[in-house]
């Protein structure tokens, strides 16, 4: 008997651990857009504004930007930053959390801007706080 409830609490712990999971998108572009939270809020299109926290790291973990350094979210039409964003928080609801891979040509590409340097792929973890009307 004891085996049995063992048995049963594992499958429970490990469906719970599989729901908990995050889900990972691939894009044609190579963007990867991995679920860290699903939103249950309305998905954005690539023409509205949207408000969100963020922050960008360099591949060896450096940040870049926040929106922390900002002083709070960021309000922008999301057919104005560069693709990788546009792709990829079309693909998050209000309320989610995802980590954003962008490969340098989904970025800036060779130019370099600031601190990012030429060629570079770039990770963003953002939160879709909402969407403007």
């Amino acid at each position: 008997m004891k085996s049995l409830v063992a048995l049963l609490a594992a499958a429970v712990l490990s469906s719970t651990a599989m729901a908990a999971a995050p889900t990972t998108e691939k894009l044609p572009s190579g963007v990867i857009v991995e679920h860290l939270t699903q939103g249950t809020g309305p998905q954005p299109s690539a023409t509205d504004v949207v408000k969100v926290n963020y922050r960008g790291t360099l591949p060896n973990g450096t940040e870049f930007d926040s929106s922390a350094k900002h002083g709070g979210p960021a309000t922008f039409p999301l057919n104005r930053v560069i693709p990788c964003w546009t792709q990829g928080v079309q693909k998050m609801k209000v309320g989610g959390k995802a980590r954003l891979t962008c490969p340098a040509a989904t970025a800036y590409g060779d130019r370099g801007v600031g601190p990012i340097p030429p060629n570079t792929d770039l990770t963003f973890e953002v939160e879709l706080v909402d969407i403007v009307k």
